[in-house]
């Protein structure tokens, strides 16, 4: 029995010094300015990575590709990229307004120009943490390029198999039938070491309007430049820019982007009223609000969770733009981000809204709560958001306080007991890698979420220092020992050490701020095929999102 507890320690502890070695080699590649992912500077990030085999990588560490860890980064990184052999890494610095088209991934908020052939930079402007991000994934890209180029070169002069030939003559053809697509996927099978089947089912998964084939491209892409790299020692590149490097952990953008909203909150005559932030989506405060105000008819033959499900969805525009307008026409002022900060904002004036639900009855004078919903902010930068929005503002000579009641934080997060859709209460924040832990009141209980047919857990939660990096060891590790770990998420130390420091530091914000933290499931990283890499939430997260919402509106308005 201590043999099997001692093996589980030894790799955990092992995972938890790849994760530390990957972070200082980070740092120590980021002050260096540059790096070769592949060669020399590189070594140490790709040995980690395949030490630690992180669940959402899957099979990082075998022979054959991994497909949906392979989709997975591909989401989060910018269109092109498996093209260029010269990545940038840039602060904002003026590339909007260029004539370069920012290119922006579908799962990642961020500005990305391709400058040519072979370069593409990569705005950063949310702190350290998106930094990690794109080198794990950048680093991921190439471990399996270069599985590919292994697979295709046949001799020491540089030829390659029939298979890569096959599909580098497909991948020139403008058009593929589809008996010639299921031609190309049977080589492309081969060079990946994966079955017919298994491509065929993920190669749509990859396309998209303007090139169906994009999947075919990806593959042929990373091995052309990997058997480049082999061949004649052309190296990938990873640069830093000399204005990145100097301005991170400046909270440059933070500062910008919490000035705006003081500032609209002076105009609007709101500075002095209660409030009360929020960090969440964009939608579901919104539609809490209003959708039982503008959805009146809608609301006669559907309950109004089905009505959240149809807002949920993309398709409905309508219904969702009827809810928008609504919403806008009754308290709420948009504030889109134009700071780099990548985090939009909304201001609801609650003396403006007839919610015919009494539970979210308002009173309608001035001393109405106004309530800030800042869309979700990435790692670290959580932390430079919510300091920069708890200073005083400066108006003229006067400094103002915020009347900061309090701050709620809902967001997604990988649990390690339970399953997706199900509900995470935080009673304290750990901080991975470190002792750091940050115990707080957490205003929102399990007992105001029970009962309505999803689980729901208690207990501390470990904000990661990405959740790309999280392998099962480490995650059972914390989940079996006494910390008593129920879920792991990115943002909750950070926010808690900013609003800490604010109330009992600072004297920003008053020492009684009430918090509520609660978490929804987007994953389950300890079972096998519930990693994030295994596709959305999909309405599972309606039902779960919209009772967290409701729960911290009727805390807010009936306190």
């Amino acid at each position: 029995m201590s043999n099997l507890i001692n093996t589980g320690r030894n790799r955990a502890q092992e995972s938890s010094n790849a994760i530390e070695r990957m972070y200082i080699t980070m740092r120590h590649l980021f002050n260096r300015g540059f790096y070769k992912p592949m060669g020399v500077s590189g070594e140490t990030l790709r040995e980690a990575l395949l030490i630690l085999r992180p669940e959402i990588y899957g099979s990082v560490a075998d022979e054959k590709l991994e497909l949906h860890g392979l989709l997975y980064v591909i989401d989060r990184l910018p269109i092109g990229i498996e093209e260029c052999r010269y990545i940038n890494l840039t602060s904002d610095e003026g590339y909007g307004d260029s004539h370069f088209t920012p290119i922006v991934p579908p799962k990642r908020r961020r500005n990305c120009y391709r400058i040519d052939e072979e370069q593409m930079n990569i705005e950063i402007t949310r702190g350290r943490s998106e930094i990690y991000d794109i080198l794990t994934h950048l680093t991921f890209l190439f471990i399996e390029s270069h599985k590919i180029m292994k697979r295709v070169i046949i001799d020491e002069e540089g030829s390659v198999n029939r298979d890569w030939q096959k599909l580098e003559a497909a991948v020139q053809q403008k058009e593929l039938s589809k008996a010639e697509r299921e031609i190309a996927l049977t080589h492309t099978a081969n060079i990946l070491g994966r079955t017919f089947k298994e491509v065929s089912q993920v190669h749509p998964l990859f396309s998209t309007s303007n090139n169906p084939e994009r999947f075919l491209n990806i593959i042929y892409n990373l091995g052309r430049l990997a058997i480049d790299e082999a061949l004649s020692n052309n190296k990938r590149i990873v640069t830093f820019t000399p204005v990145l490097r100097e301005r991170l952990g400046h909270h440059i953008h933070g500062e910008v982007w919490a000035d705006k909203i003081k500032q609209t909150l002076s105009e609007n005559g709101l500075l002095q009223r209660q409030l009360h932030i929020i960090s969440a989506n964009m939608h579901s405060v919104m539609n809490t609000l209003y959708a039982p105000i503008a959805l009146k008819t809608e609301l006669k033959k559907k309950p109004i969770n089905a009505i959240y499900e149809d807002l949920s969805n993309s398709a409905n525009g309508k219904l969702r733009q009827k809810v928008t307008k609504t919403a806008l026409d009754n308290g709420m002022i948009y504030i889109e981000d134009k700071s780099g900060a990548n985090i939009n904002v909304q201001l609801f004036d609650t003396s403006k809204i007839d919610h015919p639900d009494e539970k979210f009855s308002t009173s309608k004078d001035e001393n109405a709560p106004v309530i800030i919903v800042m869309d979700y902010a990435f790692g670290e930068q959580a932390y430079e958001t919510i300091d920069e929005l708890l200073k005083p503002f400066q108006l003229g000579e006067t400094k103002i306080h915020l009347d900061v009641d309090s701050i709620s934080i809902m967001g997604k997060a990988g649990i390690l007991e339970g399953k997706k859709g199900d509900i995470m209460i935080p009673t304290a924040h750990l901080f991975e890698g470190t002792a750091d832990n940050y115990p707080f009141k957490n205003k929102l209980k399990k007992k105001h979420l029970e009962g309505h047919g999803i689980d729901i857990y208690d207990g501390a939660m470990i904000t990661v220092l990405g959740t790309s990096l999280q392998n099962k060891d480490i995650l059972s590790f914390f989940h079996d020992s006494t910390w008593n770990v129920i879920g792991l998420e990115m943002e909750g130390a950070h926010y808690q050490k900013a609003i800490q420091a604010a109330s009992k530091l600072r004297g920003s914000i008053k020492p009684k701020v009430k918090v509520r933290y609660a978490y929804y499931a987007s994953d389950n990283p300890l079972e096998t095929g519930s990693t994030l890499a295994s596709g959305g939430l999909g309405t599972t997260g309606v039902k779960p999102t919209y009772l967290i919402t409701e729960k911290i509106l009727e805390q807010i308005l009936n306190d």
